[in-house]
């Protein structure tokens, strides 16, 4: 995912300066809010975890109780794996 952090919503207000070539000519000293996480932010990796958590589960996904960064799902048939790190994703299954 190359935009994963970028999908997280804040659940707490973060503020930042402006970023260079896109500062306000009218408000110089202004600060920006941020709604949705970057790159480099302390909470981003959280965000993003919370967001994807969400809806892994709203797909029947479960979460393992020794590793909470494993998701397993199963049916009669199939057993499908999701292994999260950071922003990558291991995908396996035993089809």
């Amino acid at each position: 995912m190359k935009n994963a952090f970028l999908q997280g919503n804040l659940e707490e207000e973060v503020y930042m300066m402006q970023p260079l070539g896109f500062e306000s000519r009218k408000y110089p000293h202004a600060v920006c809010r941020l709604k949705k996480s970057l790159y480099g932010l302390k909470q981003a990796p959280r965000e993003w975890h919370a967001k994807i958590k969400q809806y892994l589960h709203q797909i029947e996904f479960r979460m393992s109780q020794s590793d909470k960064s494993l998701y397993t799902r199963n049916d009669e048939k199939h057993v499908l794996f999701i292994l999260l790190y950071v922003d990558d994703f291991v995908i396996g299954g035993k089809d």
